[in-house]
């Protein structure tokens, strides 16, 4: 069965950098979108990145675009996030997901994803 599972979160300061990772198991990572999203209490889901399956296009939200780097290891079957000049409104848990295919729609809608890993927290405070 899928398993995705996050690591890497943890505690920065502001201006500090992060390298998230998602590890997969129980299908073939290269058939799939990647993506990577974040909540914070009382907060929707937001996507903030995914790689695509088909040619590893990448995609950003506005609000971390030039500050985070998606990309994928498919015979590690791992995908990475890695982020620098951390804000303290980065602070939030965050998600990996995996969706069959192409991206759709920019690839940051969650309604599109099929299988989530269990998050792992990020905090930049001072």
């Amino acid at each position: 069965q899928a398993r995705l599972v996050e690591s890497g979160g943890g505690l920065v300061q502001p201006g500090g950098s992060l390298r998230l990772s998602c590890e997969t198991s129980g299908f073939t990572l290269e058939y799939f979108t990647i993506g990577w999203f974040r909540q914070v209490p009382g907060k929707e889901r937001e996507g903030i990145s995914c790689i695509s399956s088909k040619d590893d296009s990448t995609y950003y939200a506005d609000s971390v675009k030039g500050r985070f780097t998606i990309s994928r290891d498919n015979a590690a079957s791992t995908v990475y996030l890695q982020m620098n000049n951390l804000k303290p409104e980065d602070t939030a848990v965050y998600y990996c997901a995996a969706d069959l295919g192409p991206p759709v729609d920019g690839g940051l809608g969650l309604e599109h994803y099929d299988y989530w890993g269990r998050g792992t927290q990020v905090t930049v405070s001072s």
